[in-house]
């Protein structure tokens, strides 16, 4: 290996391993080659080979343990990471853990995280219990870690599996990726960021992963592990990276690139993690804020609107009544994990604006409560500059006008308020 200034040698770790928790009362009535059996379709052929591969080997293991016999998982931390009361209380009341975990080889796929969490949704699905994923400190419904796995052609999106959190700091926020280390990569960090970029630095900082993650496993694709990866020091973003991290593949030519700055930030503490910082590169003049939010105008900056409407003739009533007649019963089958296949649920909101309401797309994340929707932008707006495609909204179900259900791009079912705009009825 060469060594210059271009490139950051990061170290390989040997193996990774993955660990998943089902809370349970009662032993489980299902082995997890039953369980994952019961899955069906609701996963690919693809996710059922590999569990079936690491079932009958031995880098997998499916124990039953008393709750005692495992750490502690903090509530706090839980909590953070978006844990309900409920969950919390059925972990408190529960005296037994399904402790899923599987170790493998750095290098992509990742079967290691794959398999654990393959076998944890099918078991607590089986028990009708929560997922508990250890790394994330994040409990998952299963229908949610279902819909994470990998298609048939083993793609999967990343923001399913590398969260971006932020807190206040000293000259701005604090971001951070938690989910690059289940991969054996660093995970980033980025410091003095701008306030009113919360939304927009937090999909740069996925699209950023999703690049130096590609760059990463490309060095590890021999048949050898190497002991050490080289990133490049200066990386690029575009707006391409951004959308497929959420799963939202662009067609047309991307925005960009914006440069970063790697920087390797060693713990000093044996216990705490060491970090990529992304900074601006050598030769900015200026604060790293002034850099970023060039960043976010280099990629977000060209407003695209969607289509808008201020008055409402029958025929636009008509759909927007049809759409939200509809919308308990999409939710009952995405929150159930009925969407099978390629199946996307996206949802049309409106945006208050000085000049009426601006309506805009967003694909589905989460949608654990009836009254609220965690999802992604698919498109930009022109009214709120953080609404950009690839970035992070949550929606207030009384906004929704429309919902639709997408196999690979095409429209299946859904799209009452597109389909009369389309034909030119709306006045």
């Amino acid at each position: 290996m060469i060594i210059t200034d271009d490139f950051l040698p990061l170290p390989v770790p040997e193996s990774l391993t993955a660990t998943y928790l089902v809370p349970v009362s009662t032993p489980p009535e299902v082995t997890p080659a039953q369980a994952m059996a019961a899955l069906g379709d609701r996963v690919t052929e693809l996710v059922h080979d590999l569990t079936r591969q690491m079932l009958d080997s031995p880098l997998m293991t499916v124990d039953l343990r008393p709750v005692s016999e495992f750490p502690h998982l903090p509530p706090d931390l839980l909590t953070a990471f978006g844990a309900t009361d409920e969950q919390l209380a059925r972990l408190d009341a529960a005296n037994s853990l399904v402790v899923i975990q599987a170790s493998y080889r750095p290098g992509w796929p990742p079967a290691h995280e794959w398999a654990a969490r393959a076998v944890g949704a099918a078991m607590a699905d089986a028990v009708g219990g929560d997922l508990v994923d250890v790394f994330g400190l994040q409990f998952l419904d299963p229908a949610t870690a279902l819909r994470s796995l990998p298609d048939a052609e083993g793609r999967v999106r990343l923001v399913d599996w590398v969260l971006v959190p932020y807190s206040t700091a000293e000259g701005g926020l604090w971001f951070t990726t938690k989910g690059l280390r289940r991969f054996g990569l660093l995970e980033l960090q980025a410091q003095e960021v701008p306030g009113h970029l919360t939304r927009g630095w937090g999909a740069v900082m996925t699209g950023v992963a999703r690049r130096l993650l590609r760059t990463w496993t490309d060095g590890l694709s021999g048949i050898e592990v190497p002991a050490f990866v080289q990133l490049p020091v200066v990386t690029t973003v575009t707006d391409h990276d951004i959308a497929v991290a959420y799963g939202y593949p662009r067609q047309q030519d991307a925005a960009g690139p914006a440069a970063l700055r790697l920087e390797l930030d060693p713990a000093t503490d044996p216990e705490a993690d060491s970090f990529l910082t992304l900074l601006p590169p050598i030769g900015h003049q200026g604060p790293p804020s002034r850099y970023f939010a060039g960043v976010c105008t280099t990629l977000f900056g060209a407003p695209r609107s969607d289509i808008r409407y201020d008055r409402s003739d029958d025929a636009m009533a008509r759909a927007v009544a049809t759409a939200r007649a509809g919308l308990a019963g999409v939710r009952d089958r995405f929150v159930g994990g009925s969407l099978a296949g390629d199946l996307q649920l996206l949802i049309k909101y409106g945006l208050v604006t000085a000049e009426g309401p601006e309506y805009v797309w967003a694909g589905v994340d989460s949608w654990h409560r009836p009254d609220l929707i965690h999802g992604t932008s698919a498109c930009d707006a022109v009214a709120d500059p953080a609404v950009r495609i690839g970035a992070p909204v949550v929606i207030a179900t009384a906004d929704v006008v429309d919902w639709a259900l997408l196999d690979r791009g095409t429209v299946v079912e859904g799209g009452w308020t597109q389909a009369v705009l389309d034909s030119g009825r709306h006045n």
